[in-house]
Order: C-alpha cells, then sequence, then structure tokens
C-alpha cells in the first residue's frame, strides 16, 4: 500500500472518529488549591534564587521568599474554611484527584504553622560560633563535599551556607499539603514521594556529626524506599480489586454498591484476597511513616543524626500529614472493611503505646529519648483512629496540631544546649541545666510535662479526647493499656526534669547558647499553643469536632 492511502485512511478514520470533540479540557479549581500552590510556587522561586541571586544575599532572599509564602499559604486556608470549603461546600476538586473538606484544611493549616516555625529553626544563626568571620547555620557549608575533606574546609572558610534547605522544606510541605488530602491512590504516591525526597536530602546536611548525618539520611532513604514500594505494589492490588484508583470507587466496590463492571476486570474485581492484601500494603507504607511499631526502626537513629531543626520539622509535621493519609483512607474507602482492619490497628496501637515507653526508658541521648516518645504517641494516637466514630476523627485532630507544636518547641530547646562539639545531646550534660539556665529548662520541663500528659497542658486534652472517643467506640482495653504506657512514659520525662533540676550541674559542663529572636519565637509559640489548648482546650475541640467530616 502507498504512503498516500495509507495517510488518507489515517485522516478519514481520524475525521469520522473526530477525536478533537471526545477530549475534556481539564477542569482545575486552582483557588481551592491555592495553599498547596503557592507553597511549591515559592519553592520553584527558592530553586531561582538559588541559580541567580549572588551566594551572599541567598540567605535573607531564601528565608523571606520562605516565611512569605507559608503566611499566604495559611491566610489561603484561612479564607477556604471562612468560605464554608470545610463544611457545607466540601467536595472532591481537581477532577477527583484532591478532597477539599475539613479534615484536609484543619490538616494543612497545621503543617504550614508548623512549616512556618520550622523555617525560623532552619534560619538560626546565632548558636554557634562565628567561623572565619561568618555566622554559621546548622547545615553544612558544602553538602556535596566529604566530610573533614579540603574542599569542605575551603567552603567553611569562604563562608558558605547551604541555602537550598529552604526550598527543600517548601517542596516537602508542599508534599504534606496534598497528602492528607489526596483522593485517589495515585495522588496520594506522588505527594508521598514529593514530600520524602527532601526529608532524606534534609537529614544528610547537619553541619557537625557530618558522617553520623549521612548515615541517618541512607537508613531513612533505604527504608523509606522498602516502604514506598509497599506502597505502590498495594496501589496495584487495589487497583486489580477495583478497577480505578479513585477512593469513591474502591469504597463502592468494597460496599458492593457499584453497577458498571468493565469486561476486562470482571475476572478479578471483587477478589478479596487482592483487597486485604493491597489494603495491608498500603497501611503499612502510611504506619511506617508515623513511626508505628514495627515498622519504627528508622526512627531513633534519623532523629539522632538528623540536623536538630530538621528532626524538629520532620517529627511534627510528618506525622501530621501521614495521620490525616490514614485518617482518609481508613474511614473513606475501608469503612466497609472496618471488621477486618481493626483488630489489625488494635495490635499495632498495644505494641508501639507499650514499645516505644519501654525502650525510652533505657535512653541517654535526649534526641533518641524524645524519638522514643514519639513512637509513644503515635500509639496514643492510633487509639483515636480505632475508634470509628466522629468523635475519632476530631479527636485525632485536636492531638495532632497540639502535639506538633510541643514536638518542634521541644527540639527547638535542644539546639540551645552546646558545648565543644556542637549540641550537648547527651543526658548526663543537661544535669543542673535548671540552675544555669532557670527559664530554657523551665520551658523544656513544660514540654515534657505535655508530653507526659499531665493537667493544664495540651497533652492532656489531647490523650482525654483520644482515649473517651477511644472508649465510645468500644476500645475500652486499648484506653487500659493507654494508661498503663502514659504511666510509663511519664517515669522518664520526669527523670529529665529532676535531673535538670534537682543535680548538680558539672562545672565543665554545657552552656546554653542565646538564640535569635527567631527561635525564640519558635519556641515561645510553642508553649503558647501547649498552655492555651490545655488550660482552654473547648474552643479547639469545637473547631476539630466541626472540621472532622470527611468528603466522600
Amino acid at each position: 500500500m502507498s504512503t498516500a492511502a495509507v495517510h488518507s485512511l489515517w485522516t478519514t478514520a481520524a475525521a469520522s472518529a473526530d477525536p478533537i470533540s471526545k477530549i475534556d479540557a481539564p477542569k482545575i479549581e486552582y483557588g481551592q488549591l491555592s495553599p498547596t500552590l503557592i507553597v511549591l510556587g515559592a519553592a520553584l522561586v527558592g530553586v531561582l534564587v538559588e541559580a541567580f541571586v549572588p551566594r551572599k544575599n541567598r540567605y535573607y532572599a531564601q528565608v523571606f521568599v520562605s516565611a512569605v509564602a507559608l503566611c499566604a499559604a495559611f491566610a489561603a486556608v484561612i479564607a477556604l474554611a471562612a468560605g464554608g470549603y470545610g463544611t457545607t461546600k466540601a467536595h472532591v476538586a481537581a477532577m477527583g484527584a484532591i478532597s477539599v473538606d475539613g479534615p484536609a484544611l484543619f490538616l494543612q493549616g497545621t503543617i504550614l504553622l508548623v512549616g512556618l516555625l520550622g523555617v525560623f529553626t532552619f534560619a538560626e544563626r546565632r548558636l554557634d560560633p562565628a567561623a572565619h568571620g561568618n555566622r554559621v547555620d546548622s547545615f553544612a557549608a558544602q553538602a556535596a563535599s566529604v566530610p573533614g575533606s579540603d574542599s569542605e574546609r575551603a567552603a567553611v572558610k569562604a563562608g558558605f551556607t547551604t541555602t537550598e534547605a529552604f526550598p527543600l522544606l517548601l517542596f516537602a510541605i508542599g508534599g504534606m499539603l496534598v497528602f492528607p488530602s489526596a483522593n485517589d491512590l495515585l495522588t496520594l504516591f506522588v505527594a508521598l514521594e514529593v514530600f520524602s525526597l527532601p526529608l532524606y536530602l534534609l537529614c544528610a546536611l547537619a553541619r557537625r556529626k557530618r558522617l553520623m548525618s549521612q548515615e541517618a539520611a541512607v537508613k531513612y532513604f533505604l527504608l523509606g524506599a522498602f516502604a514506598s514500594a509497599f506502597t505502590l505494589f498495594g496501589i496495584a492490588l487495589l487497583y486489580g480489586y477495583a478497577g480505578s484508583v479513585s477512593y469513591a470507587r474502591i469504597a463502592q466496590v468494597v460496599d458492593g454498591t457499584v453497577t458498571d463492571v468493565d469486561p476486562a476486570l470482571a475476572g478479578t474485581m471483587g477478589n478479596d484476597a487482592l483487597l486485604l492484601v493491597g489494603a495491608a500494603m498500603i497501611v503499612m507504607g502510611l504506619l511506617f511513616k508515623v513511626g508505628a511499631v514495627p515498622f519504627h526502626m528508622w526512627t531513633p537513629d534519623v532523629y539522632q543524626g538528623a540536623p536538630t531543626p530538621v528532626t524538629g520539622f520532620m517529627a511534627s509535621a510528618t506525622k501530621v500529614a501521614a495521620f490525616g493519609a490514614l485518617l482518609r483512607l481508613l474511614y473513606v474507602v475501608l469503612p466497609g472493611l472496618r471488621w477486618d482492619w481493626r483488630p489489625v490497628m488494635w495490635a499495632v496501637a498495644i505494641v508501639t503505646m507499650l514499645g516505644g515507653a519501654i525502650v525510652a526508658i533505657t535512653q541517654t541521648d535526649i534526641k533518641r529519648l524524645l524519638a522514643y516518645s514519639s513512637i509513644t504517641h503515635a500509639g496514643f494516637i492510633l487509639a483515636g483512629v480505632i475508634a470509628t466514630t466522629p468523635s475519632g476523627i476530631s479527636s485525632v485532630l485536636f492531638y495532632l496540631a497540639a502535639y506538633s507544636f510541643v514536638t518542634i518547641g521541644a527540639f527547638a530547646v535542644v539546639t540551645l544546649v552546646r558545648d565543644a562539639g556542637g549540641e550537648a545531646t547527651h543526658l548526663s550534660k543537661w544535669a543542673g541545666l535548671g540552675r544555669r539556665s532557670p527559664l530554657v529548662a523551665a520551658v523544656f520541663a513544660v514540654f515534657l510535662l505535655a508530653f507526659a500528659g499531665i493537667p493544664l497542658t495540651s497533652g492532656f486534652a489531647g490523650k482525654f479526647a483520644v482515649f473517651k472517643a477511644a472508649a465510645e467506640g468500644g476500645a475500652m482495653p486499648l484506653v487500659v493499656v493507654g494508661v498503663i504506657s502514659s504511666a510509663i512514659a511519664a517515669f522518664f520525662y520526669i527523670r529529665v526534669i529532676v535531673l535538670m533540676f534537682f543535680s548538680r550541674p558539672h562545672p565543665e559542663g554545657p552552656t546554653v547558647a542565646v538564640a535569635s529572636p527567631l527561635t525564640t519565637v519558635a519556641i515561645a509559640a510553642g508553649v503558647a499553643v501547649t498552655v492555651v489548648l490545655g488550660v482552654a482546650p473547648q474552643y479547639f475541640l469545637d473547631l476539630a469536632s466541626q472540621a472532622g467530616v470527611f468528603v466522600r
């Protein structure tokens, strides 16, 4: 057949099918996606700043761009909530990819505020002594150089700083904003990678203890890659089960309410083995991100090795995003599978609460102690997830907001206690801190009491809310285990307070650095939220309750 004949056949077929009229233009609600778009747009601006702004001006440009973008994105979240998108106008936007509803807006607002405090701790440059006349921050002078090499010494001497940390932080926040609001499994996976990859890089950028920092990043990356692979395999199995990656469609197939079946998928659709294995793999990936036992092995090493500002941000914001995604998956996609996933979650919650609390007692490093503390708190939050009631959702939202501010404040305090080798994280060095610096010790004691769940702190209000929801949901034994775990955890929190205030300070012990207003604001915000949510939690509990309805 001649080329002309083939061409005429092709044009005739194209004309008869008229494909152009059948392609619908994508409908994107830019206004409702504005918080995420602002943050990702600012991250791209940050990349351009690295490329075009002179090195000496980059730090100020990056801090300005990051702070303004996060404030603007938070204002957009408030505007959407005020416009009723968290309640009456809640719907699925971006052609079914993103949910705009109460839980999404509440979690996005929390992530943005925590991210803003994270920017302040990233930007701190007064804690270390100046190097060659230049102020230095927590990040390596030149990340690509080998630790201890001539190129690293030359970079320090030249006053280089890794200002790329700010756009990486913004990319991570952008992914975290999408993660709890994703309404299909592919969007969920893309968001997971968008916020995980910057975190792997940020963990490797510590200025001091470079090798430990790089080891932490490699461990986090390898284990995170395994978790991502499990998640992706689970997505493939659920697609085989339901013939779709959309949350609503999968939920319909689980409930048996689906009517239109694609003949090509009729063989596998409704196969319970695919559903159970696929759901288990996706939940496994999310439990890795929240640091629940037995998927917690990365947590202590990464928290200890990463730069402390990165640890503080990661410990607070990642939990908020991952628990939001877990809630949406279990409550929107798999409510029909409740009798299958609840017993497994019971077991995970129990071993997480007890395992984290018991192992934390043996820790001698303050960052590792806070890491095991975060594992214990993941167990407490899972108790609220297991409730499967509206009060379960609102209690988890409230707990995440309260916990995230306490965590980022506590890690900001850890950056202040220093000796000749940088941060003094060994517990023995914190002895007598209350006599050397009563204010810093008192602030840290407030955070520890909140972690322990002592009344008049946000920790007590959060624990009371999740335990009450769990009890109402029929999980009373879980509440008993939670109370026992809280008692065990209180021991090691109180031990640190006793060490700070009732031990004799070492003459050659660490000093407390005078922070710039940036870190001071981060710590003050943490204290303020801890006290306000503890003394007068009702308004915020009501807010979480109003925001606790998923759009389906």
